[in-house]
């Protein structure tokens, strides 16, 4: 674990509903606290459903404090276009960018607790990925 004052790595939910982006966001902060930057990006520019590059980039932006962000996505389309926010940005900040393929709800909650207590990177994506073996056993 990393001291807390270099700052938290960032989250951001890439959703093609702004309302469902909030909602995963409002979840994950109730677990996370106030410290993390944790952004919801949803739907398109005009408010119908979609996702939009130019968005996307700006909020990589903000939530980059320093040590990375990790992003949710909730369909291929919305990575698609969270490619193309990277690609936007700065090479040292883009660098700094994984797109989780866990799953959004459940890996948003996680991931933002792990960033919450200051862990790198590499452990909140794989906080988030891991969130997909989260239901296995569940049910049956």
């Amino acid at each position: 674990m990393n001291d807390a004052s270099d700052g938290l790595v960032g989250i951001v939910v890439v959703s093609h509903s702004d309302r469902l982006a909030r909602g995963v966001v409002e979840l994950a902060a109730q677990m996370a606290g106030d410290e993390l930057a944790l952004l919801p990006v949803g739907g398109a520019p005009d408010g119908s459903l979609g996702t939009d590059a130019d968005r996307i980039a700006t909020a990589l932006r903000e939530a980059n404090r320093g040590r990375g962000v990790v992003v949710l996505a909730d369909l291929g389309s919305a990575i698609l276009a969270t490619e193309a926010a990277i690609e936007m940005l700065e090479p040292e900040l883009g660098d700094g960018i994984r797109i989780s393929r866990g799953p959004v709800v459940e890996g948003a909650v996680v991931a933002a607790v792990q960033a919450s207590v200051g862990e790198d990177l590499d452990a909140v994506l794989a906080a988030a990925e891991a969130a997909r073996d989260l239901d296995k056993g569940v049910g049956r």
